[in-house]
């Protein structure tokens, strides 16, 4: 065998010409057609053809060329992005965030004239721990001093130890999902158990890296619950096709459906994942949004740690969180974290690898995710402030999110489950046949030909059901509920003309009265 390097015969070279002569390619051009067609068949229907002509619509706008378009303002309720909307960032977050960014400002006089002294003494402490401050890289699973906060954040919550060799900080909670599907998914073999509906990061990367995703659908009826008979029906048909099923997500609370996991249910889920020797991935990045009275979030790592047989030691888990949620959202900051519970060192190391190639998270993302795990504290000098704003905007959330189900209760054909928890509605619709035939003629589903109708007539931004999964022959649209109280009214009222418009029109079509 040649080694890397070696200078090969010209005799060798003539044996590969004459073995590789029948399957020499020729140059390609650039083309989709020459991409790698996992990348061309990967679908994200959030950020995907409506959410494009609405900021064509916003540049109009702001262009002042909008006079002839039937609204005024573009409400985007396609994505939670809470800072987008108007929601104001934690002030205690952005002052220590700040004097990290610009570290004079520690030592300049009039700093504690306009910091608190809580501030001060958290960027100090981050800075000292950091080598090079925030613009010099990390560790490539995040600075150690940030790391070991959002352990005890975690520690804090659950009441089971967190070993900072299990963690990592990322941009956000998408790497941890990235890093997953890289290494479970070997070809399309593979399989990934997801739940129908599901957020559409989870369908594009196991698209992305050539898996297959095995669908387990959530019970609407049933408060988008799902069963253990549905999930050993899928495992077993696919196994008997040859499949290897690898893991299973959970997004709770769910998006885009809005539940929250009770602790049976959670039991449940981690039981299976132990019977069929799965890894389950939890999605918890809207564990502080809970609206539902009686409704409370446990994480997937507390429920595990305190089974009582052997899921705790046995069940692989990873568990990811972010500050792109809650009542924080950071979104732009690109914070997040990934545990790993009872994985073995090998697998670990192969995880610090894929983290290592792309050398370290963000900084700034890095000392939101400390913050955001770790915020004042009863007592401390910003604790105040800090619980005035966190209640501030979970209970005009919690507002927000029952005024969005009464519309929905209210409109003809509309059914929308409780907004128990998450950002999001999603709401079943009723489309009249002539629309569904409107929308084959179009070859588009209906929920979307709905979607863009909606945008097109009234600047309301959705997305619809079926860039989501949904049960064959049912609709839906995801809104969030993060637009301002100040105009929750105004969208609310726009959907339900809307609404009544749409149907009007459609029902005239089919000869119903």
């Amino acid at each position: 065998m040649l080694a890397y390097g070696d200078r090969r015969t010209s005799s060798y070279d003539d044996l590969l010409e004459t073995l590789t002569s029948h399957i020499k390619r020729e140059p390609e051009a650039l083309s989709v057609k020459t991409l790698n067609q996992n990348v061309v068949e990967a679908e994200y229907a959030v950020r995907g053809a409506i959410a494009i002509k609405s900021a064509a619509y916003q540049q109009q706008l702001k262009e002042g060329k909008g006079d002839d378009l039937p609204f005024d303002k573009v409400y985007q309720c396609n994505i939670g992005n809470p800072q987008i909307l108007g929601q104001k960032p934690i002030t205690f977050f952005r002052q220590v965030l700040s004097l990290c960014e610009y570290r004079e400002l520690l030592d300049n006089e009039l700093a504690a004239q306009i910091y608190p002294p809580d501030a001060i003494e958290r960027a100090r402490q981050y800075l000292d721990g950091i080598p090079g401050g925030v613009g010099a890289y990390s560790e490539s699973k995040g600075a150690v001093v940030l790391r070991k906060q959002v352990a005890q954040g975690i520690e804090a919550r659950d009441g089971h130890p967190c070993d900072i060799d299990n963690l990592w900080l990322t941009d956000g909670a998408s790497p941890a999902v990235h890093y997953c599907m890289k290494s479970l998914l070997r070809n399309e073999h593979d399989c990934i158990l997801c739940p129908i509906p599901q957020y559409p990061l989870y369908s594009a990367t196991i698209k992305l890296y050539g898996g297959t995703l095995l669908p387990y659908y959530l019970e609407e009826s049933e408060g988008w619950q799902t069963t253990l008979d549905n999930l050993r029906v899928q495992v077993g048909t696919a196994r008997r096709q040859g499949k290897q099923v690898r893991a299973m997500v959970v997004i709770n609370p769910g998006n885009p459906t809005g539940q929250v996991l009770d602790r049976d249910n959670q039991e449940l889920l981690v039981r299976f994942c132990k019977e069929e020797g799965l890894v389950l991935m939890a999605d918890e990045v809207y564990q502080t949004n809970i609206y539902a009275e009686g409704k409370s979030f446990l994480s997937f790592k507390k429920v595990l740690m305190e089974m009582g047989d052997d899921c705790t030691t046995s069940v692989p888990l990873v568990s990811m969180n972010s500050i792109s949620k809650g009542f924080f959202g950071e979104c732009g900051r690109r914070g997040g974290y990934f545990e790993c519970v009872n994985f073995p060192k090998e697998v670990k190391d192969q995880l610090y690898k894929l983290s290592s190639i792309s050398l370290c998270p963000n900084l700034s993302g890095q000392i939101c995710m400390a913050l955001t795990m770790n915020p004042p504290k009863p007592g401390e000098p910003s604790y105040e402030l800090f619980a005035k704003e966190r209640n501030d905007i979970l209970s005009s959330l919690k507002r927000r999110a029952v005024l969005v189900k009464e519309t929905f209760d209210s409109l003809e054909g509309v059914s929308c489950t409780t907004v128990e928890g998450s950002m999001y509605a999603f709401p079943r619709l009723t489309i009249p046949p002539a629309a569904v035939k409107a929308a084959a003629d179009q070859d588009k589903q209906p929920d979307f030909v709905y979607c863009m109708e909606l945008l097109d007539k009234t600047g309301i931004v959705t997305v619809p059901g079926s860039g989501f999964g949904q049960e064959k022959g049912t609709f839906h649209v995801r809104t969030t509920i993060l637009p301002p109280e100040s105009d929750m009214q105004a969208v609310s009222d726009k959907f339900a003309e809307f609404h009544k418009g749409f149907m009007a029109k459609y029902k005239n079509q089919n000869g119903s009265k």
